[in-house]
């Protein structure tokens, strides 16, 4: 499985980002997606994940009510929808996909798209 995470950028506080992750391989559709971010200085942590059939999304309390994960398995393509941004999301952020789990500890990564959030 190959991932490729994009759509990230440099937004003010309050404003939305949306970030895509176009995965490809055999079956990648039938995997579990997760996302997760990475601050400098702070450890990869757990952002948001949604089931390989789209019915059951996972989040954060951090980004709870604020983030919204979505999939198009007919475009092999996960989403990430990051409303009322605050400067403490600023970090790297991964798409991850996974055949069984639907969450941590995830088993492919694709690279990191920077989303930075200025004051």
């Amino acid at each position: 499985v190959q991932l490729q995470a994009s759509g990230g950028g440099l937004v003010q506080a309050g404003g939305s980002l949306r970030l895509s992750c176009a995965a490809s391989g055999r079956r990648v559709s039938s995997y579990n997606m997760g996302w997760f971010r990475q601050a400098p200085g702070k450890e990869r942590e757990y952002v948001a994940s949604i089931s390989w059939s789209g019915g059951s999304t996972y989040y954060a309390d951090s980004v709870k009510g604020r983030f919204a994960i979505s999939r198009d398995n007919a475009k092999n393509t996960v989403y990430l929808l990051m409303n009322s941004l605050k400067v403490e999301d600023t970090a790297v952020y991964y798409c991850a996909a996974d055949p069984r789990r639907v969450g941590p500890p995830m088993e492919h990564w694709g690279q990191g798209t920077q989303v930075t959030v200025s004051s």
